[in-house]
Order: C-alpha cells, then structure tokens, then sequence
C-alpha cells in the first residue's frame, strides 16, 4: 500500500532538539544535564535528611528548602528544555491532518504567539524581580524565605524564571524565523 500526501520530513532523533531551535536549542539541551543533576542532589539531601532525622534525631534545617529550591529550578528550566525540542503542549487532532505546508505555517504561527507570551511573562518577571531583589530604596536585597534557615532562594527561583522566560522568548524568535524558512 503507497501513501499518496507529500509528506517527507525526515525522522527526529528523539534524544536531541529539533534542528529549527538552532543554535541555542542546542546549548539549552546540552545544560539540561545540570537541571537533572541538580534533581539527583535533591534525592540524595532527602535521603540524608530521613537518615539524620529518624536515625540520629539529627534533623537539619536546610534540606527541605534545598530541594524544593533545586526541584524549582529542574521544573522551570524544564518549559524550555520542552520548547528547544518541541515537546510542548499541541492539539495534534487538528495538527496531525494538516499537510507539510500548512503545518508550517502552523509551527511559525504557534511559535510568534507564543513567543508574545512568553515576552509577556518575561515582563511581568521583571516586575516580581524588582519586588524580590530590590529595597523601596532602591538597594539590592533579594527575598528571603522567613525560615529559621532563611535562605535567598524565593528571590533566587524569581529571578531564574524571568531569565529563563527571557531565554524562551528568543528561542520562539528563533523557531517562528527558521519555521518560515522552512529549515530543517
């Protein structure tokens, strides 16, 4: 049986992003090892952590806000690790019938609205930021948690979402530009 639609895109390699995320799909792909060590760690401080408590009644006062923070880091990287290897979010019951043009007009139209979202939200970070690391006098102070630990990872993990907001709007600049040039 022949297929008849004119459909030839290449197979994707899976472990790797897609070839029209460029060259910094590339580089986010390849620091993605350190958000996933970054989860390891996170692991192995809870195991520490349930050793120190129910073993040596020796609990610490960090580690929970270690991992949440190290975890919140792996969870907002991961929206662009998604976006450079195109594994968001796609209604594909209408994506999938388009043919191989109009999915391309699809993928440039997808990518410019999202990457006006993303600028969007890169904004609104800016604003959380300037609350969370600045002083109403104007002095560099970032947010910290009121724990007994009290640690700057609130001001921290804000700061790293408008950076990599900021990140993944210019990854949706670089995918609308080379989906309407049709590179692959």
């Amino acid at each position: 049986m022949t297929e008849d639609h004119a459909d030839i895109t290449p197979p994707r390699d899976e472990g790797a992003p897609i070839p029209e995320a460029g060259w910094l799909g590339r580089v986010i792909d390849r620091v993605g090892i350190v958000f996933a060590v970054g989860i390891i760690i996170a692991m192995l401080i809870l195991i520490q952590e349930v050793v120190l408590r129910y073993f040596f009644n020796r609990p610490t006062i960090w580690a929970h806000e270690t991992t949440v923070f190290l975890s919140g880091l792996a969870f907002v990287f991961g929206g662009l690790y998604c976006t450079a290897r195109d594994r968001h979010i796609r209604v594909v019951l209408i994506y999938d019938q388009l043919g191989p043009r109009l999915r391309r007009v699809f993928d440039v139209v997808i990518s410019v609205i999202c990457g006006l979202a993303a600028a969007m939200f890169t904004w609104a970070g800016w604003i959380m930021v300037s609350r969370a690391a600045f002083t109403p006098a104007g002095e560099f102070r970032l947010e910290r948690s009121g724990s007994a630990w009290d640690p700057v990872y609130p001001g921290l993990i804000k700061v790293f979402l408008m950076v990599v907001l900021g990140v993944m709007t210019v990854q949706f600049v670089i995918l609308a530009f080379n989906y309407a040039r049709g590179r692959r």
